[in-house]
């Protein structure tokens, strides 16, 4: 008779139990695929925006050719590591305005002309900017730009995006681009660097 009473409050108990254990369960589950989750992809995504626009394209080896006066021109290669093209539009530094240039044949002659349209960068590919073809202008120098020093440029894109990089200026003597207003035609013997003839090219 004793063992019949204690028997028929436990079923009771061990069905709450039961529930209950059920019921938290219940909120762990809803708790890791519901609100709690949420709010902490939300932040992993508002902070993954800044961190795209500021490297809307990879720029790997990255230099400005050293020039004291006039015109010169950063080089690189931008890499573009998405699913969709990139469009360069524009490029800026504080020691001169800057234009996106290119070299092409015009009546069986090498000329360097502003980049109609900006620089596309194809999704999954790379772009050379290098001597003799596609580069970043600086078009008239306020100041030397030394071996050595660093300068700072910031991209623009089509879609308004920015980003930034820094570049190392080096002495160069390949590719005797003139970088002379009128964007005429390369001249054998002359030097990207417009400054004194007696420079040393190494």
């Amino acid at each position: 008779m004793p063992s019949t009473t204690v028997r028929r409050p436990l079923r009771p108990a061990v069905l709450l139990a039961a529930a209950v254990l059920a019921v938290s369960v219940a909120g762990c589950g809803s708790s890791d695929d519901g609100a709690p989750a949420a709010p902490g992809s939300a932040p992993a995504a508002t902070s993954a925006a800044p961190g795209a626009a500021a490297g809307v394209l990879g720029v790997r080896d990255p230099w400005v050719k050293a020039a004291d006066t006039g015109m010169t021109a950063a080089f690189g290669t931008l890499v573009n590591d998405g699913d969709t093209d990139v469009t360069l539009t524009a490029v800026t530094t504080e020691v001169s305005p800057m234009e996106l240039h290119e070299m092409t044949m015009k009546d069986g002659k090498m000329v360097m002309q502003a980049k109609e349209g900006g620089i596309v960068i194809k999704a999954r590919s790379e772009h050379l900017l290098e001597p003799g073809g596609d580069h970043l202008m600086l078009m008239d120098l306020r100041e030397p730009v030394r071996a050595g020093d660093e300068l700072t440029f910031t991209l623009t894109f089509a879609d308004g995006r920015t980003q930034t990089f820094t570049a190392v200026a080096k002495p160069f003597t390949g590719a005797q681009e003139s970088y002379a207003p009128g964007h005429g035609e390369p001249m054998p013997g002359t030097s990207a660097t417009p400054g004194p003839s007696t420079s040393p090219h190494a």
